[in-house]
C-alpha cells in the first residue's frame, strides 16, 4: 500500500504527545504536532489510518489534500 499524508484531529481527552506515541505504535509515522489546534500530521498507508482511528483520543483521521485558492482576482477559488 502507498504511503499518504494524514491529518489526525484529537479530542483533547489525552495529552497530544501520548496520542502521538500510540499512533506510532499503530504504524503511523508522526510528523508535526500542532498542539495549539490539537492536530497531528503524519504519514502511513490506509491500514495505518484505520488502526489510528481506534486510538483513544482520536476524533478524526483525514487525508491531507492540497488546497489552491487561485490567483488574486481569479474566477476559481477552489
Amino acid at each position: 500500500m502507498a504511503e499518504k499524508k494524514w491529518i489526525v484531529t484529537t479530542s483533547a481527552d489525552r495529552p497530544l504527545r501520548d496520542v502521538a506515541a500510540d499512533l506510532q505504535q499503530a504504524g503511523f509515522v508522526v510528523g508535526d504536532l500542532l498542539e495549539e489546534v490539537g492536530t497531528i500530521v503524519g504519514t502511513g498507508d490506509d491500514g495505518a489510518a484505520e488502526r489510528v482511528r481506534a486510538v483513544k483520543g482520536v476524533s478524526d483521521v483525514s487525508p491531507d489534500t492540497p488546497l489552491d485558492v487561485g490567483p488574486p482576482g481569479g474566477d476559481e477559488t477552489w
